[in-house]
């Protein structure tokens, strides 16, 4: 926290699986491998949760630093498309089965609902729903 806080640029290692999910005041932001995170992006960051076996690099060229912010919209963006489904469990079943395919079961079921639930913009008792009902997970939906 004291380093997202601090205003120092960081880079999700991208040779690693691994991310931070960021906390916002009323949502949350998943900043995958090669994204940049700290400087301007995250001076209004309440927490975060590290995702797999976390991994932060520091930019040492200023392209290094202009890839990594335009990675970390990518991220963003990928996230904005899960938002974009009107239906709260079609959000949950996305993102759960997004970061299911990607960092494995496991991991998933360590992180807690309220982090997902702040990504895709439901209840975390619709994510907890969903994971209740992992039967519901279409490994067919995807980002």
């Amino acid at each position: 926290m004291t380093q997202l806080n601090s205003g120092q640029l960081l880079i999700v290692n991208s040779r690693r699986r691994n991310g931070l999910i960021i906390y916002k005041r009323f949502h949350a932001e998943f900043a995958g491998p090669g994204a940049a995170i700290g400087s301007f992006f995250d001076v209004d960051c309440q927490r975060a949760i590290p995702v797999g076996d976390l991994s932060l690099i520091h930019p040492e060229t200023q392209e290094e630093r202009q890839k990594a912010y335009l990675i970390r919209r990518q991220w963003i963006r990928l996230t904005q498309q899960l938002t974009d489904n009107p239906v709260p469990l079609q959000r949950a079943q996305m993102i759960l089965n997004q970061f299911e395919n990607y960092f494995g079961a496991e991991t998933v079921a360590d992180l807690p609902d309220e982090a997902f639930a702040l990504l895709v913009g439901v209840l975390p008792y619709t994510i907890k729903m969903m994971r209740r009902n992992s039967d519901n997970l279409d490994p067919r939906v995807r980002m």
